[in-house]
C-alpha cells in the first residue's frame, strides 16, 4: 500500500450547479494493494528456532504474493550462510549475544538511526517480533512518525526466567512484556487459548496469527530405511523422537525418563534426539545409549522426522510449537501436553495423545503405553498427517496480510478524526448540504 499519491487535478464538467464549470477536481489512482511491511526480529534464517521457522516461511510467502518487504535484524554469526540477504531487502545491525542463546544475538539500534531509515522509505506497517532493544527502537520510531505498529507474543519469557535461577524477575518480565506490546496497535498470538491468556493479563488488542507446516516438506514420504539402518533399527523397530532444543525450559528430561521406561519393556526401542543446546553434554550422561543427530535443516530434517515412529515433546513453556505440526504431518504419533499447538491440533485418541499440563507421570505412562502397542501406535501415524493437511503457509500469510490491512484501515481513520477532517469536510464550503444544523 504505498502511501505517496499520484495526484492530478483535472477541470471538471458541468454538474449541473451554479458556477460548476472551472472548479477543480482532484484525482487520486487507486493505491496499489501491495503492502510494503518492514519486519523487525532478532532472530532470523538461517538461524533454526521457532521464530526465525516461522518469519522464513512468512516473508517468503508475502513476496510470492508481491508484497514488500524489509527485515530489520542483527547481524548473527552464522551470517555468511545467509541465503535471503539477495531475496529481501534487509538492515543489518550489530548486536550482543543472548544470555543462555549464544547462538542469537540482541539488536543494537538507536530510535534515531531507524526514523530515518523509515523516513527515506516510509513502511505502511511495521511488525515487530521480538521484544529486546532492538523491537524497542522500532516500536518507538514506528510511533514518532505515526505508522502503524504491530507485533507478535512468540515466547513466554516469564516462564523461561524459571528456569534459569530468575523467578523472583518473572513479574517484572511480565510487566515488561506486557508495556511492551500495548505500545503497538496490535498484539498477535498463535493460539485462541494464547489470545485469551494475554487478555486476561491485561495485554489489549489482542488477536490470533495462526501457523502453517510446510507439508511439501514434512511428508511420511520422507521416511529413509538408510537412515534407520543407520540408527541400528529395521523397519519393525521403534524410534523415539525428540526435535528442538536441548535446554532447560524444553524439560528434555522427560524424554529420557520417558524413553529408559520404554527401553524396560521395549528392549529393541532407540531413542533419537535432533537440535543442540545446553544440555547436550548432561543429557548423553543420563542416557549414553541415545543418538545425538544436532541440528538438521531442510530435507535432512524432514527425512530425521519421518524416520521416526513415537514423538515426545514435553515444553510447557511453548506458546506455540512448530514442531508438533511438523511430527504429525511427518506421520508421528506425538505424545504431549494439552497446551499450545498440541491442544489445538491433536485429538487425543485419533491423531495423538494429549496428557495433563505438568502431569509427567501421566506424560511417562502415555509413552510406555504407545510403545507396548504397536498396532494403536501404528493408526495414530496414520490418522496424523491428514490431521494438519490444512495448515498450508499460503493461507496463514493471506490471513495475517488481512489483519496488517485491518490496522492500516484503522490508523488512517484515527488519524483522520484526529486532525479533524471530518468536521471540516461536513462544513466544507463545497458541500452541496452544507453545515450541519446543531
Amino acid at each position: 500500500m504505498n502511501n505517496v499519491k499520484n495526484k492530478r487535478a483535472i477541470p471538471s464538467s458541468d454538474s449541473g450547479f451554479p458556477g460548476a464549470r472551472g472548479i477543480i477536481v482532484e484525482s487520486y489512482p487507486a493505491r496499489s494493494a501491495a503492502l510494503r511491511l518492514t519486519l523487525v526480529s532478532e532472530t532470523f534464517p538461517p538461524e533454526v528456532n521457532g521464530v526465525a521457522m516461522t518469519w522464513g516461511h512468512l516473508t517468503r510467502n508475502l513476496a510470492q504474493m508481491g508484497h514488500s518487504v524489509q527485515v530489520v535484524r542483527p547481524r548473527q554469526l552464522c551470517e555468511e550462510s545467509s541465503v535471503n540477504a539477495r531475496e529481501q531487502d534487509q538492515v543489518l545491525t550489530s548486536g550482543f549475544p543472548i544470555p543462555s542463546y549464544p547462538e542469537l544475538r540482541f539488536g543494537m539500534i538507536t530510535t534515531g538511526r531507524l526514523t530515518e531509515l523509515w523516513k527515506r522509505r516510509r513502511p505502511d506497517v511495521v511488525h515487530v517480533a521480538t521484544e529486546g532493544p532492538l523491537g524497542w527502537s522500532a516500536v518507538s520510531a514506528a510511533r514518532k512518525l505515526k505508522l502503524p505498529v504491530t507485533s507478535s507474543f512468540h515466547t513466554n519469557f516469564q516462564q523461561y526466567s524459571c528456569y534459569y535461577g530468575a523467578g523472583l524477575l518473572k513479574a517484572t518480565v511480565d510487566a515488561y512484556m506486557r508495556r511492551f506490546h500495548n505500545r503497538t496497535m496490535a498484539t498477535l498470538a498463535p493460539t485462541q487459548a494464547m489470545v485469551q491468556a494475554l487478555q486476561e493479563r491485561g495485554y489489549r488488542d489482542v488477536s490470533l496469527m495462526s501457523r502453517g507446516v510446510a507439508t511439501e516438506q514434512f511428508s511420511p514420504h520422507a521416511r529413509s530405511r538408510e537412515l534407520r539402518t543407520a540408527w541400528g533399527v529395521g523397519e519393525d523397530g521403534l524410534v523415539v523422537l525428540y526435535v528442538g532444543r536441548l535446554a532447560r525450559e524444553k524439560s528434555v528430561h522427560s524424554v529420557i525418563t520417558a524413553f529408559l521406561a520404554i527401553k524396560a519393556v521395549v528392549r529393541t526401542a532407540k531413542l533419537v534426539l535432533v537440535g543442540d543446546g545446553p544440555l547436550r553434554e548432561t543429557l548423553h550422561e543420563a542416557c549414553p545409549q541415545a543418538i545425538f543427530c544436532g541440528v538438521k535443516k531442510g530435507a535432512v530434517l524432514a527425512q530425521h522426522y519421518a524416520s521416526g515412529d513415537l514423538f515426545l515433546f514435553p515444553s510447557v513453556t511453548e506458546t506455540f510449537g512448530n514442531v508438533v505440526p511438523e511430527a504429525m504431518a511427518s506421520g508421528l504419533a506425538v505424545v504431549s501436553y494439552n497446551c499450545a499447538a498440541a491442544a489445538d491440533l491433536i485429538s487425543d485418541g485419533q491423531s495423538g495423545v494429549l496428557v495433563d499440563v505438568g502431569d509427567e507421570a501421566q506424560f511417562i505412562r502415555a509413552a510406555v503405553a504407545l510403545a507396548r502397542q504397536p498396532n494403536r501406535l501404528a493408526a495414530l501415524r496414520w490418522r496424523a498427517a491428514p490431521s494438519v493437511a490444512r495448515m498450508r503457509w499460503p493461507v496463514v500469510t493471506q490471513d495475517l496480510v488481512n489483519t496488517w490491512s485491518a490496522v492500516i484501515a484503522r490508523h488512517e481513520q484515527a488519524s483522520l478524526s484526529a486532525s479533524g477532517f471530518f468536521d471540516n469536510a461536513v462544513s466544507s464550503p463545497i458541500n452541496p448540504l452544507g453545515p450541519r444544523s446543531a
